[in-house]
């Protein structure tokens, strides 16, 4: 039986091109990084808020709490950085501590 001309010949498929190659790796490149970066500045926002409705008679603990948000905000930052097969040691690493800072003007200011 001959095989009809719209359908597609399993012994004889197209490959995929190597530029689309490249812009599929960019795309997983920049989900996973996203991913990534998100997930570990959802941590840093739950120890913010903890440290925000922890007794205010525990200063020290409020700041060890904001220290701890504001290192992992620079280690989400470093791990964006780090998918993309970039220097780590950037000053864009200081974006990480932006949310920890604000929540200490805001809590002790």
């Amino acid at each position: 039986m001959a095989r009809r001309s719209h359908l597609l010949d399993p012994n004889n498929l197209p490959t995929p091109s190597p530029r689309a190659q490249q812009s599929l790796s960019k795309v997983q490149r920049w989900v996973m990084s996203t991913l990534a970066v998100t997930t570990i500045l959802h941590l840093v926002a739950g120890l913010i808020l903890a440290a925000a409705f922890m007794d205010v008679s525990r200063h020290s603990s409020r700041v060890g709490l904001l220290v701890i948000s504001g290192a992992l905000g620079v280690i989400a930052v470093a791990a964006g950085i780090a998918i993309h097969q970039k220097r780590i040691l950037t000053p864009w690493l200081l974006l990480g501590v932006i949310p920890s800072t604000v929540a200490a003007v805001l809590m002790f200011g």
